[in-house]
């Protein structure tokens, strides 16, 4: 296994290489007064003198040169100067990210958990109420846009209701997690963080609380697509003669569900998971914006807004690297799940 790991962190670079390639090459149709900040450790305008700049950084040199001395800065932790965030870009990431991982990580949960369970529950109870139930709602999710969907949990439970509210924090528990005497900030992740200081309760339920809707909105669409694929799995296995001889022997229909039925119905849900991922990646963007979560997502779409080039470029990098190591756990989890599948 470690050799196979091994093999297909190889492919990193030439994904990160052929997906920065791209952009840096239409970069390459602006002035270098622009493309100087892929290369500097801060503010270009701050330079009095602009042209030293262009010269240090070898702006002025061949697009092959170029292209080498911004690798050179990757490798060295240089992905260059946000203007959109005023810091280098690998702090902006370092400082956005653990917000957007929060939102992943509280989203995960229900698309995960419960769009097994329901597929699960969908199919053993094939064209009754349950399964007609879950069918209305996966196909109401998968048809429905992830920014509808935003804008309609934010109508009813901010614009009507008064429930919850956008954004990380309160204003109240704003002010307690930047008062340093009160809080200490490890992972700024509001819901960690809160649990590492005491735990702070109050911190935490308020982060809890900012976190459902846009979870609820990340989750929807891919919960979607798990449900229709673990039913339609489901359905073909508890028509396999292995599932009708577990029920010849006299076993308990959960043991039957549980333990034979659904962990050969997870194969193809573990097939589209990279998808899902992909899903999410793009979901974050729409939902981060729409509830002024202030994450990666948020911060690339201001970025694009401002003509930010060297925090797209950041945010693509980031992506091709999430991209690749999402792929290698899927396949090793893959052959967790499926004995007969062996990483070679």
């Amino acid at each position: 296994m470690i050799a196979f790991i091994l093999r297909r962190l190889l492919l990193l670079p030439v994904v990160v290489f052929v997906s920065t390639g791209l952009i840096f090459s239409l970069m390459q149709l602006l002035p270098p007064a622009v493309r100087v900040a892929l290369y500097a450790k801060e503010n270009p305008r701050a330079w009095n003198d602009i042209s030293d700049l262009i010269r240090i950084h070898g702006l002025d040199q061949p697009i092959y040169v170029q292209y080498w001395n911004w690798i050179k800065g990757i490798s060295e932790g240089n992905l260059g100067w946000s203007y959109s965030a005023q810091m280098p870009v690998a702090k902006a990431l370092q400082s956005y990210l653990p917000a957007t991982l929060e939102l992943t990580v509280m989203a995960l949960i229900p698309l995960v958990l419960g769009g097994i369970w329901l597929g699960t529950k969908s199919a053993v109870y094939h064209n009754r109420a349950p399964d007609h139930i879950t069918r209305l709602m996966s196909i109401t999710g998968w048809s429905l846009p992830t920014f509808v969907a935003g804008l309609i949990l934010l109508m009813v439970f901010y614009g009507y209701l008064g429930w919850l509210q956008p954004g990380r924090l309160s204003t109240q528990v704003t002010l307690i997690i930047n008062n340093p005497e009160l809080f200490t900030r490890y992972t700024t992740m509001n819901t960690v963080d809160a649990l590492l200081n005491g735990p702070n309760w109050t911190v935490f339920w308020d982060a809890i609380k900012h976190l459902i809707l846009p979870a609820i909105t990340l989750a929807y669409v891919s919960w979607a697509l798990i449900v229709r694929i673990m039913r339609s799995s489901m359905l073909n296995v508890l028509r396999e003669d292995y599932t009708t001889v577990a029920r010849a022997k006299g076993l308990e229909e959960r043991i039957v569900i549980n333990k034979h039925a659904r962990r050969n119905a997870l194969i193809p849900v573990i097939t589209v998971s990279a998808i899902v991922v992909g899903l999410l990646l793009s979901g974050v963007v729409i939902t981060e914006t729409i509830f002024n979560y202030f994450g990666v997502g948020w911060w690339f779409v201001r970025a694009a807004t401002q003509l930010d080039f060297p925090s797209v470029l950041g945010f693509t990098i980031f992506n091709s690297v999430l991209w690749v190591l999402v792929n290698i756990a899927v396949d090793v989890l893959y052959s967790y799940v499926d004995p007969r599948v062996r990483l070679t």
